[in-house]
């Protein structure tokens, strides 16, 4: 290969919940991220509430209700990815997560028709929230996911090659940040997750949340 040529994108798997305001953050730093580096992300939904189906009597109230609600976005992303394909998840996302996040508007049937507007979809897909019909296509692709990392994790999940002969992905959940980094911070967060990640037998950091998601 000539020194000159140019890199070949490292393939990122991003499974997202839309109503989660930490993977809205964790997704708009892998878009930094592949503005500087060359990464090319394919976007997969999982469902909080598919995670959380078995053990509504241990969540919170505010957070059952939220679980009830979260149902028709994972399920209409679900059906638009069957329907018109995957390329119009990432579109959606933004479009479901600036309304849902960004403008703080309610996880309903009206947000969900305006941001398939928003997309250039068909507002009547938001139909796809009050069926099952798509239920085994989502619980695949949220099976995908978690099948990764374990069921004791959440939103996200990111999947990158690993540096094995066999393989076998390398994959964890979050990086959980706020506000999300951009420019030189985006990938210097980066670079420390894949080495962290990337460590035999590694499983874990954190530290206590001081403050809620900022999405300035």
């Amino acid at each position: 290969m000539s020194p000159n040529a140019p890199e070949s994108p490292v393939p990122v798997d991003f499974w997202f919940d839309p109503v989660c305001p930490w993977t809205w953050l964790t997704s708009r730093w892998m878009l930094n991220v592949a503005e500087a580096r060359p990464v090319a992300v394919s976007w997969h939904v999982m469902s909080l509430s598919v995670l959380n189906e078995h053990r509504t009597d241990d969540l919170p109230e505010r957070i059952r209700v939220l679980m009830g609600q979260a149902w028709a976005p994972v399920r209409v992303l679900t059906a638009v990815e069957r329907l018109h394909g995957r390329e119009w998840l990432a579109p959606l996302y933004t479009a479901l997560g600036t309304r849902y996040h960004v403008r703080q508007q309610p996880v309903n049937r009206r947000t969900l028709e305006a941001a398939l507007r928003d997309t250039g979809l068909p507002a009547e897909l938001a139909d796809a929230g009050d069926t099952d019909l798509y239920d085994a296509d989502l619980r695949a692709s949220h099976s995908r996911g978690i099948t990764l990392v374990g069921q004791d994790v959440g939103s996200p999940i990111i999947a990158v090659p690993g540096p094995d002969a066999d393989g076998a992905p390398v994959a964890f959940f979050g990086p959980v940040v706020s506000p999300a980094p951009k420019g030189e911070d985006a990938v210097r967060l980066w670079d420390g997750v894949l080495a962290a990640a990337s460590a035999p037998g590694f499983y874990e950091i954190k530290r206590t949340r001081t403050g809620g998601p900022d999405f300035s």
